[in-house]
């Protein structure tokens, strides 16, 4: 990475110096203007509204639109003559709970690295941070603008935030919003009953930019020279629900049924085989009492004859040594 400001964080009477490094990038598929017959690239120039004369890059100037036609010209020493104290240095106004910080305002993220003689100052800072369990709130100038950030703790690591200004943010102003419009506490149920059957643990690695992932496919097989595939149609969006307790509780279904957690209508059938199979435990326990009562019944039958011809077996050697 490639430092883009070089400065010192100030904090009360302790000074660290630091490096400011981008710490996010973005990954869009970037696509330039180009002539459809060749592929040269589309150029414009700089051509002035007024005498139709091109400009260079030296006789450009700032100008602030006044309306009806007038513009005020600022120049670089009109620039250089702003008051930017933060221009080098990120000031440390206050230290305030991290929760109370709201997420909207949040901008820019920079990764701060220390030089060698700050690396104590800076733990010092990062440890004290986590600690505590505060962001501080600072200023600094970057690109010639002052701006309002935060410094928290990252992965053992400082992180600036740049922040837009509180002006900046548009009031959330619907009217519909303005009606007395409230869920019933049976439909505020099932929506609690839905919320916790898709919860989980946040892991962003998870999700992926299927449509970047299409556009490259797109382009490398135009690369390869081809045939391009088109992507897999996703499924369609729901119709608008007529009855939103039905809405909701299909949807607790569905999302049951994606983490293979047993559904109402799951229940019903696994009911329904364990019924069966005790009514046919029942059949088989009636049935052998039966089976056992003949079978002892057979057995007596075969052991009476034998019974009865034993004496007969025995009489015959007696009579035979009388006549002797």
């Amino acid at each position: 990475m490639r430092a883009i400001w070089k400065g010192a964080v100030s904090f009360g009477l302790v000074s660290i110096s630091v490096r400011l490094y981008s710490a996010t990038e973005e990954k869009d598929i970037r696509f330039h203007q180009v002539h459809r017959d060749d592929g040269g690239r589309i150029k414009y120039k700089r051509v002035c509204s007024i005498d139709g004369e091109e400009v260079s890059y030296d006789d450009i100037a700032k100008g602030y639109d006044l309306g009806g036609g007038e513009m005020v010209i600022l120049t670089d020493d009109d620039f250089a003559d702003l008051p930017l104290t933060t221009s080098r240095a990120i000031e440390v106004l206050e230290f305030v709970p991290a929760e109370q910080v709201d997420p909207i305002l949040y901008n820019k993220a920079y990764y701060l690295e220390p030089d060698k003689t700050a690396a104590k100052p800076y733990a010092l800072l990062r440890d004290a941070l986590t600690n505590t369990e505060r962001v501080a709130i600072v200023k600094v100038a970057l690109r010639q603008r002052e701006q309002l950030a935060t410094l928290r703790v990252r992965e053992d690591v400082l992180v600036l935030n740049t922040m837009l200004w509180p002006d900046e943010i548009r009031a959330a102003k619907f009217d519909i919003l303005d009606e007395d419009v409230s869920a019933r506490p049976a439909e505020l149920a099932m929506a609690g009953s839905l919320i916790e059957s898709m919860a989980a643990d946040f892991d962003p690695m998870t999700y992926t930019d299927n449509y970047r992932e299409a556009l490259q496919e797109v382009i490398d097989a135009k690369v390869a020279g081809r045939e391009v595939v088109q992507p897999e149609e996703t499924e369609e969006a729901p119709a608008a629900a007529v009855d939103l307790m039905a809405a909701l509780r299909a949807s607790v279904e569905r999302a049951k049924a994606a983490r293979g957690e047993a559904t109402p209508a799951k229940k019903a059938t696994a009911a329904a085989k364990q019924t069966t199979a005790a009514a046919d435990d029942a059949e088989v326990v009636e049935a052998t009492p039966i089976k056992r009562t003949a079978a002892k019944k057979t057995t007596a039958a075969k052991k009476a004859p034998a019974a009865k011809a034993a004496p007969e077996k025995k009489s015959t050697p007696t009579k035979a040594r009388k006549s002797a």
